[in-house]
């Protein structure tokens, strides 16, 4: 899987580059910003470095909003104080202009009185800035203490600890249906290895559930198309039906006492190899596209 062009080069960049991209997206109506989902198959990147790349958006569109409140503020604040009059200009503050005493004002002298200074304009104080909205939980649901630091990812050996009984009991089960239904030890380099000897059966369960483990992955991961991701979910889910069948039929013929398995038994488990070989290719050629 290659890297979208992008800033004239396919190679990883930093979220700095990626930036002017980001907010070049066009979003549906009413949504604000790109999903975290979104950003990792536009521009081909990790969890983390879409999570940084969201939280930058969501900080400049913050900043934005602090900005715009505060001109908002003080044009109000501006406009009670000069209220407009109708004529196109402000009202002109009384103490610019020195106002005549008496009815009948003297005639101009040719030495201008002493007037003291006009007053000095009251000065407008900045609007504060907005707090940033917090969210609010439900009230029965306890809000998890700020720490400063990202989440520790989950442990996965657990997983190893559960996967091994289940590995042991699918290997002999598909193993011994291979045997019910004429897979065998076979010779593949006659004349050539003679003494090379390769039991067939142990082509089930590598074959089908090694391909569910990685169909089941490319479903989960986010980071394929969307064609990809929809035949990698199907394909996922019937090969582990088709496992479970399997196991189904070994243990249902073996508690029977059945020897060789019916022909359409036979001729089911013969078409797995041929079944698992066409979807792993498929996947392969869907998760490289980027369509």
């Amino acid at each position: 899987m290659t890297a979208p062009t992008i800033n004239g080069t396919r190679y990883p960049q930093p979220v700095e580059k990626l930036l002017p991209a980001a907010r070049a997206l066009s979003l549906p109506d009413g949504q604000e910003f790109p999903s975290r989902n979104r950003l990792m198959r536009e521009f081909r990147i990790g969890a983390p470095k879409a999570d940084e790349l969201l939280a930058r958006l969501k900080s400049e569109h913050a900043e934005r909003t602090r900005t715009d409140t505060l001109r908002s503020a003080m044009a109000v604040r501006g406009a009670v104080l000069a209220p407009d009059t109708g004529t196109g200009s402000p009202v002109v503050p009384r103490w610019d202009y020195a106002e005549p005493i008496g009815p009948d004002p003297a005639p101009v002298p040719a030495v201008p009185e002493h007037t003291p200074p006009p007053a000095e304009p009251p000065t407008i104080a900045p609007a504060e800035p907005l707090a940033e909205v917090s969210t609010v939980g439900h009230p029965d649901t306890p809000t998890p203490p700020a720490t400063g630091k990202p989440g520790r990812p989950a442990v996965v050996w657990p997983v190893i600890l559960l996967a091994l009984p289940a590995f042991v009991a699918i290997w002999s089960g598909w193993v011994g249906l291979g045997g019910l239904t004429g897979f065998g030890v076979v010779h593949p380099l006659p004349g050539i290895a003679d003494g090379l000897a390769i039991n067939t059966a142990i082509t089930l369960p590598i074959g089908v559930e090694t391909y569910g483990a990685y169909a089941l992955y490319v479903w989960l991961s986010g980071r394929v198309p969307d064609r990809a991701r929809q035949f990698a979910k199907w394909s996922a889910i019937a090969s582990l039906l088709v496992g479970a069948l399997g196991q189904v039929a070994y243990h249902l013929l073996v508690a029977a006492g059945v020897q060789v398995a019916p022909w359409w038994i036979t001729t089911a488990v013969a078409c797995l190899p041929v079944a698992v070989l066409g979807m792993g290719a498929a996947l392969a050629h869907l998760v490289r596209s980027h369509d």
